[in-house]
């Protein structure tokens, strides 16, 4: 715009109150049908298009489905609230290209849940995945089982030289009752899991005893993983998990496989849950797309 014509602001100027006083009584012209385009003509007003009854108020582009500029927006009668659009492009980075290189590591998961893991969804839950621990959890059951393989192997050997069969005994149903043990620990490592929904976080673990733990990721303030130097060797980690600062049983869960993948899937489902359903969307379809061709 440009400035106003007329002298300089003087405030010294001893005639600058009176013409001041002088406009403020000047009367404003009435603005005719037959003034033109214009606002008027008088002081103060400037020359520019006129406005009309409806203008800025009708069913113009600016408030229809399709904007001058911008994105549209659509008014749903049924519902106040429509999820926003997304594109391709944002989809784009969580997917592998051509040449199959992708920002981040998401290894394909089933559809949809083993049968010990369906009984503890309810029905409009969504399923994300299920994962066992890593198989370092084995690590400590399967030492003591190998080396109670060879010493008591050995001791029962020796004892039977010795021609005492009792001890011979003894040790070969010691060395059953160990493999026993580590046979109970490697199902017990089968059927816990780590379980992921668009709602919640769950681990279930036991055999005859079955212990369920959860948390809403509503409740989710904090979460972290940790990796020790073998950890980032093998590929697992140990997750910490607050709620509101307080103490549950689910906070700590160790020894779980990929755990940057997992990460990474858990904030998207608490941060960008449109963007996960979207992309698994089209995954379908294409997977529907590959079946009919």
């Amino acid at each position: 715009m440009g400035s106003p014509s007329g002298p300089p602001f003087d405030p010294d100027d001893p005639d600058r109150e009176r013409r001041e006083r002088d406009r403020d009584t000047e009367p404003i012209p009435r603005i005719g049908p037959d003034d033109g385009p214009g606002y008027g003509t008088g002081p103060g007003l400037s020359d520019g298009p006129s406005l009309s009854d409806d203008a800025g108020f009708g069913d113009g582009p600016a408030y229809a489905g399709e904007g001058r500029s911008g994105r549209a927006w659509v008014r749903d009668p049924e519902a106040g609230y429509q999820p926003p659009q997304i594109s391709e492009d944002e989809l784009a980075g969580l997917r592998a290209d051509a040449s199959g290189m992708a920002p981040r590591r998401v290894l394909p998961l089933e559809d949809e849940p083993s049968s010990l893991v369906a009984r503890y969804l309810f029905p409009t839950e969504r399923y994300r995945g299920e994962w066992k621990r890593h198989w370092i959890h084995l690590t400590t059951p399967l030492l003591i089982g190998i080396a109670a393989t060879f010493v008591l192997g050995y001791l029962a050997g020796f004892l039977a030289g010795q021609d005492v069969g009792a001890l011979t005994t003894i040790a070969v149903l010691l060395w059953f009752a160990v493999m026993g043990w580590v046979a109970w620990k490697v199902a017990d490592w089968w059927y816990d899991r780590f379980i992921l929904t668009n709602k919640r976080v769950m681990v279930v673990n036991g055999i005859i005893t079955r212990r369920v733990a959860m948390m809403p990721l509503v409740r989710v303030t904090d979460m972290k993983y940790e990796q020790t130097p073998t950890g980032r060797a093998l590929n697992y980690g140990t997750f910490v998990l607050e709620s509101a600062g307080q103490e549950q049983a689910l906070r700590e869960i160790k020894n779980l496989p990929n755990p940057n993948e997992l990460y990474l899937r858990v904030v998207e489902e608490m941060y960008e849950p449109q963007a996960v359903e979207a992309r698994l969307g089209k995954e379908a379809d294409e997977a529907k797309a590959d079946d009919g061709a």
